[in-house]
């Protein structure tokens, strides 16, 4: 069957005049910030990238690229790149913690009906190839500079800002972009006080396997030889896995109760302890914890929207990702909303004209009402998917299971109509396997920065327009007023 939608176009540089070409500083090189540098650079700007780190790399396993992510990567031009190192998994399975199966959701049906598929990446192979690409289209990079404040610099209808290190130097932009994660400098020196992220109550355990010992043993050989992604549901606690690099590794991540110390976000853990907390779990997961030899364990934060603004009233600074709007990792979309963000901010920087405060602030408009809305919806629903993974055995959990299994039935059918879903007793976006089309399938996956920039572009310019004639409207009324007295 034809996709519904179409692969997208891979876009191609834009050529600028000199005077209409800004100076974009992007803070922090993670997947946000040079997901925003190579939108950015596409647009036809020059972008300058200071990362507080010594060496540029990326820590971490395992992320999942849902199709809209997807579909970002390859308008930049990166779909043989990253197609190299993507594991494309068949579905999404959804089981209790002794191992029953409740529903499942056709990856490839939804690819064939999206035009872009799911991908499972090493986030270090992720990463690489978001920094070879930005590389290519002409990004600086610069190690060891860390931003400790803003300033703001005026110049007639223009306003500059400068990233002052901590050093004391400064490097000076038409607009600075803070892509600093989670515990990010660059929106309290925007809020100008101290904001720390809220924590969820969870820590993720990250493991990295390998599949030669997986291979060997009947019950474990399969989710090596069948790629799929496995989530496991038990009171206060979950699991998921899914393959990396072709087979050659196994990403697993326990999610379970936050012990840690305060003020500590990552540390060595405890396998013994770790496995403790799984052993009556499904059999095949103590199996794969005995392949582990050591981990670490993750703090999980939040940060939810921003008020009133991600922007910097001289629209010379901004912030995106993380450090906007962190989300739990549930819905398998705080890279993807960030990717997203880089995309939306590049596209809207690429139709200003001139360096204007004016033409600055209108694309950080277009900016922020692209994604506020949609990146608040992608926390609130994180911290729903939080209570579903991890209710307690009894009528809640009975109730949910009924949910999986009710919205399966629909599997296979594509997008039917809300009123299909009401005749079953169904609300459509309650499904609690979130991706499919009843649960919030239908506007996250199916997101195109492309067309969402181009709506509320049109969006402002009306207001722009509507507020000219009013102005108009009122002088032609006082005219002649004055001309009176």
């Amino acid at each position: 069957m034809a996709p519904r939608q179409s692969k997208p176009e891979v876009l191609k540089k834009q050529q600028r005049a000199p005077d209409d070409t800004l100076d974009v500083i992007i803070v922090g090189a993670g997947l946000g910030g040079l997901g925003a540098a190579i939108s950015t650079l596409l647009s036809g700007h020059k972008v300058h990238i200071l990362e507080a780190a010594s060496a540029i790399g990326e820590v971490g396993a395992g992320i999942q690229c849902l199709p809209n992510s997807s579909r970002v990567l390859i308008s930049w031009g990166l779909e043989s790149t990253l197609g190299n190192y993507a594991t494309t998994p068949k579905q999404c399975n959804m089981l209790g913690w002794k191992g029953e199966k409740l529903s499942h959701m056709d990856f490839h049906e939804y690819e064939e009906e999206l035009g872009t598929p799911f991908w499972d990446f090493h986030r270090a192979n992720l990463h690489m190839g978001l920094l070879e690409r930005a590389r290519e289209l002409g990004a600086t990079i610069e190690v060891n500079a860390r931003v400790a404040d803003v300033e703001y610099i005026e110049a007639g209808s223009v306003t500059r800002a400068a990233a002052v290190l901590q050093d004391g130097t400064k490097r000076t932009a038409d607009l600075i972009v803070g892509a600093d994660g989670i515990n990010s400098k660059c929106r309290e020196i925007l809020l100008g006080r101290e904001d720390p992220p809220i924590l969820t109550g969870d820590l993720a355990y990250r493991l990295l396997l390998n599949t030669e010992d997986m291979l060997k043993d009947e019950e474990l050989r399969g989710f090596v030889e069948d790629p799929q992604v496995n989530y496991w549901m038990g009171p206060d606690a979950h699991a998921v896995n899914y393959v990396l690099r072709g087979g050659k590794l196994f990403n697993m991540v326990l999610l379970v109760p936050d012990d840690m110390p305060e003020g500590a976000s990552t540390l060595a853990g405890n396998v013994t302890e770790m496995r403790e907390l799984y052993k009556d779990w499904d059999p095949r997961i103590p199996k794969l914890l005995n392949l582990c030899e050591s981990v670490y364990k993750w703090r999980l934060c939040i940060r939810p929207g921003l008020d009133p603004t991600w922007s910097h009233e001289s629209a010379a600074f901004t912030i995106l990702g993380d450090a906007a709007h962190a989300t739990l990792p549930y819905l398998a979309s705080g890279a993807g909303m960030s990717l997203e963000d880089g995309h939306v901010l590049g596209l809207c920087l690429g139709r200003i004209s001139g360096k204007s405060t004016i033409e600055k602030r209108k694309a950080l408009d277009v900016y922020e009402r692209c994604r506020r809305e949609r990146t608040e919806k992608v926390v609130q629903r994180g911290n729903l998917q939080q209570h579903l993974y991890h209710v307690h055995d009894g009528a809640e959990q009975e109730e949910r299971d009924k949910m999986f299994q009710e919205f399966g039935k629909f599997n296979g059918r594509g997008k039917v109509d809300n009123e299909v879903y009401e005749k079953e007793g169904l609300v459509k976006g309650r499904d609690p396997l979130p991706w499919r089309w009843g649960g919030v399938g239908r506007w996250l996956l199916t997101y195109k920065c492309e067309e969402d920039v181009e709506r509320r572009w049109g969006e402002v310019e009306s207001e722009q327009r509507r507020r000219s004639e009013g102005v108009a409207q009122n002088v032609d009324v006082e005219e002649p007023v004055r001309s009176v007295l």
